[in-house]
């Protein structure tokens, strides 16, 4: 159906959580006490994290030997970003794509040496009929995808011109910079974003427990977790903040998708190509190991919140239980274990 049908595909596919996380997000700010989540909320930190493991657990079992040392090396380097008062946790901006960046080069060096640590496939066949037939269909001509490029990177350098340089001082142009510039140098699925989106709005737009409870409600909608930023915009500036983060973090991969689709098919048969993309991926899971130490630190406190993260992690490797099941079962368990109900696990779980 081109490209309006792909946007279609895409806006119906996630309605549900933009709606469900909007509301949601207003309707923490508005009810919640921040420094005490009720009973209900409790158990929805721990559950989410469970998730974050399984991720990573999933994604590094495929990992070769080269790609277990990218993932290590981004990892160790995204958990000193925040664990060292010498460093800001806002210079991950800069860091992490320099991270993918030399990810790739690495790859690709490795994939000249006589031994590699990596396991690279053969090169492809070249372009043929099935590829000159799917760019018909596709219907984005080659100056379209480099006029799509050129849209992208000049609304990333207004944005942050506007915020950095002239300081502007706009709460929607902020979510809008914030979600942007995010969306535009990370690469990977969504839970690579968390420990940039973690550093840059709390605690300048919530607290850790308010971006933890979004998570969790987060993973348990349908559709991908980018959905999330809808959550974090309408808990910061109601329902414009929502539209307008979510419309911030998708946007860059939406204008990106059909920028690259035109040079896709060619790109597929480039061995070099497929090699720099394989150690740019591996690196980004080292982002979502960091996510795991980052986000466990914030989330387990008690007893209670470990239990339930056992739990939760179980019933998702283990059982294979899916995601919206997850969540709500670890919901149910820290309910019955919180202060209103049988208060048991409240000591602190690192004291």
């Amino acid at each position: 159906a081109g490209p309006l049908g792909g946007l279609m595909a895409f806006f119906l596919w996630n309605l549900p959580g933009l709606i469900v996380l909007t509301l949601c997000g207003i309707l923490i700010e508005t009810y919640v006490d921040p420094n005490n989540p009720p009973w209900y909320l409790v158990g929805l930190p721990p559950a989410a994290i469970s998730l974050v493991f399984k991720a990573f657990y999933g994604f590094g079992m495929k990992l070769d030997t080269l790609g277990i040392c990218l993932s290590l090396m981004s990892c160790m380097v995204a958990i000193l970003i925040n664990g060292d008062e010498r460093i800001r946790p806002t210079s991950s901006q800069f860091v992490f794509p320099s991270l993918l960046a030399i990810g790739g080069i690495l790859a690709l060096l490795d994939s000249k040496r006589k031994n590699p640590l990596g396991v690279y496939g053969s090169p492809s066949k070249g372009w043929d009929a099935e590829d000159e037939s799917l760019m018909k269909r596709i219907g984005i001509p080659l100056w379209m995808g480099g006029f799509f490029f050129l849209v992208w990177l000049a609304v990333l350098i207004l944005v942050i011109c506007l915020v950095d340089v002239a300081k502007v001082d706009n709460d929607y142009l902020e979510i809008f910079e914030t979600m942007y510039r995010i969306g535009s140098i990370i690469f990977g699925g969504g839970q690579v974003v968390l420990p940039m989106l973690a550093d840059e709005v709390v605690p300048a737009w919530m607290t850790e427990d308010r971006f933890l409870q979004g998570l969790g409600l987060a993973q348990s909608m349908p559709g991908p977790l980018f959905n999330f930023s809808a959550y974090l915009g309408a808990v910061y500036q109601k329902v414009p903040g929502a539209l307008i983060a979510y419309l911030g973090l998708f946007g860059p991969g939406v204008i990106l998708i059909f920028a690259i689709v035109p040079f896709w098919a060619r790109l597929r048969h480039i061995q070099w190509f497929k090699v720099v993309l394989s150690g740019v991926n591996a690196t980004a899971i080292g982002l979502v190991g960091a996510a795991c130490v980052l986000l466990w630190e914030a989330a387990i406190r008690t007893a209670a919140d470990a239990m339930v993260f056992c739990f939760a992690l179980t019933l998702a490797i283990v059982f294979n239980i899916q995601a919206p099941f997850v969540i709500l079962a670890g919901g149910i368990v820290g309910a019955i274990l919180s202060e209103e109900a049988l208060n048991l696990g409240k000591e602190p779980y690192c004291a």
